[in-house]
């Protein structure tokens, strides 16, 4: 890959994360188990749908094929899209949600930390804008991890058996490919090997909050950001791009 190219990637794997984890939460839309909580996961989801349109336009601009926004986002196919696998998870029930959530907000909010000193002066802006987004984002899920795991018999039961189910996914989030070393190489992106100790150490506190147990399985699935999914991506575009390709150049 050229150095356009693997910038590109980079913004994608940023992008594709947002967009992703947005579409998941919109699910929620009109679900959501009280009202104040149907509202504040549907705020989340449009917070990143925000940050994946400022993503989204940055990388039609690097890769200058004349496509836009919305085509980078609805007519790429699943083996195109970079986010890791735990945000293509479904839902489930709001424990699951609640504790995807957490495991991938706390990544979000130290990436985006060091990502605002990027020597790419647009994504370090994007990076600061969302930055404010995310920082409430953590509080609202660590709060709720610690609501749910140090509640009732049954709620810290669920919340135990998503932390277990989804604990596999996320080793990812801070496993360095040759985009992310190629762009810390070149003053771009993140090192990850400098978030690795601040993220396990979040993630210990509030699970000990929480009174929930570390899994001690210490296998990791990964390969979304390289372009290998799991079967529900596929799921998630078959409704996100359904408009989009059933009205090809549809306008809103």
């Amino acid at each position: 890959m050229t150095l356009q190219e693997v910038h590109l990637n980079y913004i994608l794997q940023i992008g594709d994360n947002a967009l992703i984890l947005g579409q998941r939460l919109g699910e929620w839309c009109g679900h959501g188990p009280v009202l104040e909580q149907d509202i504040a996961i549907t705020n989340i989801a449009l917070d990143l749908m925000g940050q994946a349109r400022s993503l989204m336009q940055y990388a039609a601009e690097l890769e200058g094929k004349g496509r836009d926004e919305d085509q980078m986002a609805f007519l790429r196919d699943a083996w195109d899209f970079r986010n890791v696998l735990l945000l293509e998870q479904p839902n489930n029930d709001w424990a699951y949600t609640i504790t995807r959530q957490f495991f991938f907000d706390t990544f979000n909010y130290y990436f985006h930390k060091e990502l605002t000193k990027s020597k790419d002066e647009h994504l370090a802006a994007i990076a600061e804008k969302s930055l404010k987004e995310i920082t409430y984002h953590l509080r609202y899920s660590s709060e709720w991890m610690i609501r749910l795991g140090d509640g009732t018999e049954l709620s810290h039961a669920k919340m135990q058996n998503a932390v277990n189910d989804l604990w596999m996914y996320i080793g990812e989030l801070t496993e360095m490919n040759e985009v992310d070393k190629i762009m810390l190489a070149e003053g771009i992106g993140v090192d990850l090997n400098i978030i690795k100790p601040l993220y396990d150490q979040k993630i210990k506190e509030i699970l000990e909050e929480a009174t929930l147990q570390k899994p001690a399985d210490t296998w990791m699935q990964s390969g979304g950001k390289v372009g290998r999914h799991t079967e529900h991506l596929g799921y998630i575009l078959a409704d996100m791009q359904f408009m989009q390709r059933a009205y090809p150049n549809m306008k809103w």
